[in-house]
């Protein structure tokens, strides 16, 4: 008897829906997409509505082979490829390469995570495939090959073979060339800040840690903040307000509640997972790919632990609501549990509603119980994914800010209004499990203040005045240039992870401690695109084309018109761009060595893995080594220098002695030894810290404290 045949993308996912449905099926793989535009030419007839030729690449012809040969013994095909564009587009190309035809029924099932339920449900409630999302999709697929094969080629000629160009690419590079230039265009402006530490009572100077901070912040009874800029200045209301009479102006106490994050979309999970995991992009794709497609926990078999990967969308099921509300009461009591569900609304542009937010598929699998069945990183990411999805549904967090404010009175003049304020917890909420990751560092929070009381006088223990100097805007990380490419409206969530290894892969951008720094190459190629194709790496334009293919997959535009629109100037500027754009000598950069085969300079180049050592006799001496940029510290365990190396998508340091000494650390060292034991310091908020006996040491000199009150 015939079986009905499933489709599926992965073997993974294959046997996990293989054990759900049962021996009635027969499910194959795939594995990804089985046609493609050729990679030899275009393949794409600008003159017939931009008409794509799809052909099956050589790797994946044994592959279309088996499953023509398994559809013609199945009495039905579904077809349960990812349930997106994505996957809407190789259902549709699995039935072209195929040659299903009226002969076998052929059904689209779609399905947010691979559970029985779930998968039941979906076969339960087959449907056609959606040809508006497959034309979103090779909307899509045309203009990437447009923008690439178009503006590509002039790279190659006049400046060098290799590089590229891309729709979404060029404007992630465009954002972190601009903002490289925002910081070294960036002016310092001085400015002084002054606290002043005070206590209640006299008693209290003997024991300071009674005492608490305020921060001068203008006059009493104006609104205009006060501006210090010299120390001139600094000094001299130093020495006013050592002579100031202290008390306290006003009291005031507050409740606030801090509400607990959605679950993750794609985006915000690539963002937590590179600020709490240090996983890059890509990793945290493919460990939820795992996670997602099923793996094998214990008696269960392959199970589907998360939903699906790629979403944009904060919405979940009503019934993933009810049971993690329930576990919540079981686990934390049912104070931690609001009075209603939360219900999260997307705030991507373009999100897409109908899918769900990425989530465990049952939160009753709780990551302890999963420690056997998963690799470290595996259960690090369910365990984030957990947590993040367990406190969306928990209550607030309930706070009591109070707020002082205190009258410094000089001799004479104006009075001064210094200020502080701390926030006690008074009922944890989600905190108890969950908190989320912030980008930048934020201010150490104020211990509680004492009782004080409207006009009760207060001693002066110290005055800390402290130079500052204004800072340009950080340079990106993996979290924040998702972010800012997402609130931009660039890309969707199958784009980020790609996009950004795309312009590392190309030898445009590099991490240094975490954050992207653009190399030489990247500067000189995003110049040269901004210059002749400005329109096209513009976040507002390429945003609008995202858009467009948003409501082609709505079915309120045909593709045909939007690729038109889109080409005629592309045209226009490619041909005037390779009349206009000169030759571009690329300079290696010398480095004063000869080369040890055959005696010619050696010379620094860049490549897709950042920069290395070549002779300059290529292609016919073909010498290279790997570039090493010291660091100016030596080795703890062999003494050689220490290098800056890069590794997976990182940056790390380790001894230039490699592989006979393998000594590494994941901190820039700094230039200056421990005062203590003289071994290595990295950096460490605003101290350093040194590896070896753990012990802080001050970075940069802050004034000392300023006498203390009148006697």
């Amino acid at each position: 008897m015939a079986k009905e045949l499933v489709i599926v993308e992965s073997p993974a996912k294959a046997r996990t829906v293989g054990r759900i449905l049962g021996r009635g099926y027969t499910v194959k793989a795939s594995v990804g997409h089985v046609r493609d535009l050729p990679k030899s030419r275009l393949g794409v007839d600008i003159e017939q509505d931009f008409a794509p030729h799809y052909v099956i690449p050589k790797e994946k012809k044994e592959i279309v082979k088996e499953l023509k040969e398994a559809v013609q013994k199945a009495s039905a095909v579904y077809l349960a490829t990812d349930p997106d564009r994505e996957g809407e587009a190789i259902s549709w190309h699995l039935v072209e390469a195929t040659g299903l035809d009226d002969k076998v029924p052929v059904r689209r099932v779609v399905f947010h995570e691979i559970t029985r339920e779930a998968v039941e449900e979906a076969f339960h409630h087959p449907r056609a495939i959606d040809m508006q999302l497959v034309d979103a999709q090779q909307a899509r697929r045309v203009l990437d090959r447009l923008v690439g094969y178009k503006i590509s080629p002039i790279l190659w000629r006049k400046v060098k073979r290799g590089l590229s160009a891309g729709r979404v690419q060029s404007v992630a590079l465009r954002m972190v060339v601009d903002r490289e230039k925002e910081i070294q265009g960036f002016v310092p402006v001085e400015y002084w800040s002054i606290e002043a530490e005070l206590a209640k009572n006299k008693s209290e100077k003997k024991a300071k840690s009674q005492g608490f901070r305020a921060k001068l912040i203008g006059y009493l009874g104006s609104k205009e903040k006060l501006e210090i800029h010299t120390a001139a200045e600094a000094d001299g209301i130093t020495a006013s307000l050592r002579q100031a009479n202290y008390s306290v102006a006003d009291v005031r106490k507050k409740k606030e509640e801090r509400h607990p994050a959605p679950p993750f979309t794609t985006s915000t999970l690539q963002q937590e997972a590179s600020r709490k995991l240090r996983f890059t992009a890509k990793r945290t794709m493919a460990l939820a790919q795992q996670l997602y497609e099923g793996l094998p926990i214990g008696s269960e078999g392959e199970v589907g632990l998360i939903t699906y990967m790629r979403t944009d969308s904060t919405r979940v099921a009503t019934s993933a609501r009810d049971e993690t509300r329930a576990f919540i009461a079981r686990k934390f009591g049912k104070q931690f549990v609001p009075a209603s569900a939360r219900v999260y609304t997307a705030k991507a542009k373009g999100a897409q509603e109908a899918h769900e937010a990425i989530r465990p598929t049952s939160v009753l699998r709780e990551p302890a119980s999963l420690k056997p069945h998963l690799t470290s990183e595996q259960l690090r990411l369910y365990d984030l994914i957990w947590k993040r999805m367990v406190a969306s549904q928990m209550a607030s967090a309930a706070f009591e800010v109070t707020t002082a404010d205190v009258d410094a009175k000089p001799g004479a003049g104006k009075h001064y209004l210094f200020r502080s304020a701390s926030s006690v917890v008074t009922f944890p909420g989600f905190l108890t499990l969950y908190s989320e990751g912030k980008d930048e560092e934020e201010e150490a929070a104020q211990k509680p203040l004492p009782d004080l009381a409207k006009g009760e006088p207060l001693d002066l223990l110290a005055l800390f005045p402290e130079q500052h100097f204004t800072q340009p805007p950080p340079r990106y990380t993996e979290a924040t240039l998702i972010r800012a490419l997402e609130e931009n409206g660039i890309g969707r969530p199958s784009t980020y992870a790609p996009t950004l290894s795309t312009i590392q892969d190309r030898g445009y951008v590099h991490k240094v401690q975490g954050r992207f720094q653009p190399l030489e190459m990247g500067t000189l190629v995003n110049d040269l695109l901004t210059e002749h194709f400005a329109s096209f790496v513009d976040i507002k334009f390429t945003a609008r084309m995202e858009e467009e293919l948003d409501e082609i997959a709505r079915g309120e535009r045909k593709w045909a018109p939007v690729l038109k629109e889109f080409y005629a100037p592309l045209s226009t500027l490619v041909e005037k761009a390779s009349l206009e754009i000169p030759r571009i000598k690329v300079q290696d950069e010398p480095t004063g060595e000869l080369c040890e085969q055959c005696g010619r300079p050696l010379v620094i180049k860049t490549g897709r893995f950042g920069k290395f050592i070549a002779c300059s006799g290529f292609p016919e001496c073909r010498y290279t080594r790997r570039f090493t940029n010291k660091v100016g510290v030596a080795c703890p365990e062999c003494g050689g220098d220490l290098v800056e190396r890069r590794g997976k998508g990182r940056t790390f340091y380790g001894c230039a002695n490699y592989p006979k000494c393998k000594f590494t650390m994941r901190a820039r060292p700094l230039p200056q030894p421990c005062p203590s034991c003289g071994g290595i310091l990295v950096a460490s908020d605003d101290a350093a810290k040194c590896i070896k006996c753990g012990k802080k040491a001050v970075l940069a000199q802050h004034p000392e404290p300023v006498g203390a009150g009148k006697p």
